[in-house]
């Protein structure tokens, strides 16, 4: 079992203090935002049932399931999975609880306890659950003749409306519902990290940290890849040393008889400087977008004493395709030294270099990812 220091009792008066202070600005925006959600159940509410059995229907857990989805987005118990399953799961096992012990004073403890548990099995562990769980089992009397489709009809119906709109009104007010997965394509439409983070810490070992600390309900992978991964990234990869670490791995390659123009719409449309090219799961060369430019423009004349590009097109009578701009530019093992890529980056012209295990291409550095390593590398240093 792990031991954590004890506490004075100056530490502990200090901890029953104010937290961190939240800006008006910020509560203002999630009070706005509750207040449309809540606003929009009571409306549901009142079209399902009337104004006879309204508190039955607007289930007052949607207050506190409110706080966390427009206060705290990021956090992982307010994500649509545990806030829609966690409270429909805690509803159903009240009831189930409330038939099997009708008594006030024991199924009222078991209900909320039998949710937790149950919340846990689904990995939809929503605080509000609890109060879904309680007020069902004090309220049994006048929710349990509507059976377990109560469970469904308001509380997952309403909770689905809170969490589509906090969904909307999330990017309305600069905040991100639901939250950035780990493994999210980049801006260029792959999987790799950024180059400033290529280094960081993988989703498994950011588990195993919550796990061990025993925060796994406080805070989500995701929240802690930004809290602390360069932490300890630095702590057991003092600086990089190999092609491996720094390399891009989720490649978009085209093949030899590609067309210009096929590669021209994949540089615009992701950003890259530079394209594989595979033929038969082979690595054949590397297109770059500067040749790709010149391959489309042409040779150069002279015309009337002026000179410019005559069109690729204009002195041939096909199309040009992929193999006949494509570089190949000297390869690396995964295993070869960052130091080593210095002098095949340093050139004008070529901005990547291919990296191979025999005749496959397993990753692709660039300029910018050898430029993002070595400045990672001398802060580290600092």
């Amino acid at each position: 079992m792990r031991r954590f220091p004890s506490l004075s009792a100056r530490q502990y008066l200090k901890a029953l203090g104010p937290g961190a202070a939240v800006p008006l600005r910020e509560g203002v925006r999630a009070g706005i935002g509750a207040l449309i959600g809540i606003a929009a159940t009571v409306g549901l509410a009142m079209l399902l049932s009337g104004d006879m059995w309204l508190g039955v229907y607007l289930v007052a857990p949607f207050g506190s399931s409110s706080v966390l989805l427009f206060a705290a987005p990021n956090s992982p118990l307010a994500q649509p999975w545990p806030a829609i399953l966690g409270n429909t799961v805690s509803a159903l096992t009240a009831i189930a609880v409330c038939h099997l012990v009708p008594e006030h004073a024991l199924s009222v403890p078991l209900a909320v306890a039998a949710a937790i548990v149950t919340m846990a099995i689904c990995r939809a562990t929503h605080p509000p659950g609890g109060a879904v769980a309680m007020m069902v089992a004090i309220g049994a009397e006048k929710i349990l003749p509507l059976g377990f489709g109560y469970a469904f009809v308001p509380v997952a119906l309403g909770t689905l409306v809170l969490v589509c709109i906090a969904a909307i009104y999330a990017p309305l007010t600069g905040r991100r519902y639901p939250l950035r997965q780990f493994n999210e394509a980049n801006k260029v439409g792959t999987h790799d990290p950024a180059p400033q983070a290529r280094l960081g810490l993988s989703e498994e070992e950011l588990a195993e940290i919550l796990a061990r600390y025993r925060q796994s309900l406080n805070l989500g992978v995701e929240d802690l890849a930004r809290l602390v991964a360069e932490m300890k990234a630095a702590s057991h990869r003092i600086k990089p040393q190999r092609a491996a670490d720094i390399m891009s791995r989720d490649l978009v390659t085209v093949s030899p008889d590609t067309s210009l123009q096929k590669i021209a719409e994949i540089f615009m449309e992701r950003g890259f400087t530079s394209l594989p090219v595979v033929e038969n799961g082979h690595y054949r060369g590397v297109i770059f977008q500067l040749d790709l430019i010149e391959g489309a423009m042409g040779r150069k004349v002279q015309t009337n004493g002026k000179s410019g590009f005559l069109p690729a097109w204009a002195q041939r009578k096909r199309a040009v395709c992929a193999a006949e701009i494509m570089k190949t530019p000297r390869p690396v093992h995964a295993d070869a030294p960052v130091a080593a890529l210095l002098p095949l980056l340093a050139g004008d012209r070529d901005d990547a270099v291919p990296v191979l295990d025999g005749e496959q291409i397993v990753g692709i550095v660039t300029q910018t990812d050898l430029i993002s390593a070595l400045a990672r590398q001398g802060l580290q240093a600092a």
